[in-house]
């Protein structure tokens, strides 16, 4: 009896190891499918659907506004314990500014409260906060078209055109010219635009973070998506 029982025992504590060093194994792959989940697709425009596809768009000069259904926020991507979890950061307290004169937008700024991004964790939120951004010294980010953008043809409702924009990024108080790919879509009563600006951490001043068993890559993405109506 006292040698079964020893053997129940062994199986029990093999058992248990096994199933630790799965977990070990299989943890991060559970926190990347399960808990984080897919990570949000990368903006796009939409073209909504409309009772007159194709048609020119009517003079598009004035004061344009970001509207209600607008985001920004953040993209990078994590090593957790040697799994890649891409994470996306998001909010929709955007604010901004256009001004359009014929087929050139001439300006063009825009402001995120940066404190106001939250991912899946809110560990990672408070981290990203206080530690990387530092957001009670620099609570916002902002972007200042620095040339004009211009096209050759008007844009026409429901057609999707790729501009290209430079501008000043600045970001946890560090300025810097970036320039990015914006797809546009005029949608017959208000404007989509979106994009993703690529930058490395510590051109702003911001140290990825490594904490041993988990370390987020030196370089990740800006990403927007605007709706823009007239002001």
């Amino acid at each position: 009896m006292q040698k079964r029982t020893k053997i129940i025992i062994a199986s029990i504590v093999a058992g248990v190891l096994a199933l630790g060093a799965t977990a070990a194994i299989a943890g991060p792959i559970v926190y990347r499918d399960l808990i984080v989940g897919e990570a949000e697709a990368a903006p796009s425009v939409t073209a909504v659907p409309t009772s007159d596809p194709g048609a020119a768009a009517p003079d598009l000069t004035g004061d344009w506004t970001v509207a209600d259904g607008s985001f920004a926020g953040y993209r990078v991507d994590e090593v957790l314990n040697g799994t890649d979890v891409t994470v996306t950061g998001r909010t929709s307290d955007v604010t901004g500014d256009f001004t359009v004169d014929g087929l050139s937008l001439t300006a063009a700024s825009l402001e995120v409260d940066v404190a106001s991004i939250a991912t899946d964790s809110g560990n990672r939120d408070e981290y990203f906060r206080s530690s990387a951004l530092r957001v009670d010294e620099f609570p916002t980010a902002t972007f200042v078209l620095a040339e004009p953008i211009a096209v050759d043809t008007a844009p026409v409702v429901g057609g999707a055109q790729t501009l290209q924009a430079t501008g000043d990024l600045t970001l946890a108080g560090v300025t810097r010219t970036v320039t990015v790919d914006i797809d546009a879509v005029w949608n017959g009563a208000d404007g989509q635009v979106a994009g993703s600006i690529p930058i490395t951490f510590a051109d702003f001043g911001v140290e990825a973070p490594n904490l041993g068993f988990v370390s987020v890559e030196p370089d990740g993405f800006v990403e927007f998506s605007l709706v823009l109506a007239r002001s």
